[in-house]
């Protein structure tokens, strides 16, 4: 086969993928832009036919009808706080267990992992009485302590972190800083947890964006609307005789946005930091 043949069909596969890619992209995109268009358009735009996919002229009048029903912005602030700490103490417990587990021998390591990885078949649902119960006891309810504190140990960032150690940090490496002197928590800090760093950028948008639009465990414990989340607030915004269909979806459209955001964030840290780690 002669090399302008050859350059043809990879031009051509080339294109092919683009194309794909650029379908399945708009394809991803659009419940995000629909959501949009019903933000900005009139209750009954919901169930029109044919169906509108040009937004309207109403976002500020439905966002306005979302902050005089709930407290959108402490709402917000809220699920902010829940959601930032549960993810840093979840990165933080994550890779330190990930880093036991992969480096260190110890009685009973074998066994205790795979007690951690039979967790995540374990529905949520079936832990929320004794979960409740717990908080209950603790004198949590009611409080933002009390929806973070069930997060904290994470099956996944676990099992995802000891992976991730295993695969890029050399057993060498971590025996030479030992013979330099180093402790344990030295080498993680200095050695374990600039490499690792790509890993808690994926880690880190999964805690998040889980944490954040989890429902039921923050619907259960929460009951002062100074301390709910956005996911409790905006239940609030239905009603069962009248649906404002472009109210709700004005709320929620707003309260992914910082999900958005978030994910660009983590996503240019992802990406700037392959080319880091145990080389520099």
């Amino acid at each position: 086969m002669s090399r302008p043949e050859t350059k043809k069909k990879r031009s051509f596969s080339t294109i092919f993928i683009y194309l794909f890619l650029s379908i399945a992209s708009l394809f991803s995109l659009f419940p995000f832009y629909w959501m949009f268009v019903m933000a900005t358009s009139p209750s009954s735009a919901y169930n029109s036919i044919p169906p509108t996919i040009t937004p309207g002229s109403l976002l500020v009048e439905n966002f306005q009808k979302v902050t005089n029903q709930i407290d959108f912005f402490q709402s917000m602030w809220n699920s902010f706080i829940v959601c930032t700490v549960v993810t840093l103490v979840v990165l933080l417990i994550s890779s330190l267990a990930g880093f036991a587990f992969a480096k260190f021998k110890f009685p009973g390591k074998n066994v205790l992992f795979l007690a951690i990885l039979l967790t995540m078949i374990i529905p949520p649902q079936l832990g929320l009485i004794p979960q409740y119960f717990l908080v209950s006891k603790a004198g949590l309810l009611d409080t933002l302590a009390g929806v973070m504190i069930v997060f904290f140990l994470n099956p996944l960032g676990i099992f995802l972190m000891r992976q991730y150690v295993s695969e890029s940090v050399p057993d060498e490496l971590i025996e030479a800083a030992k013979l330099d002197g180093c402790s344990n928590f030295r080498i993680y800090r200095s050695i374990v947890l600039p490499i690792i760093l790509p890993a808690f950028a994926t880690l880190g948008i999964i805690v998040f964006t889980a944490v954040w639009g989890e429902f039921l465990w923050q619907f259960t414990v929460l009951r002062d609307p100074e301390n709910y989340t956005i996911q409790v607030a905006l239940a609030n915004l239905s009603n069962t005789f009248n649906i404002d269909f472009g109210m709700i979806l004005s709320g929620v459209f707003w309260a992914t946005v910082p999900l958005l955001i978030i994910f660009l964030l983590f996503n240019r840290l992802f990406i700037s930091s392959i080319t880091e780690g145990s080389v520099k």
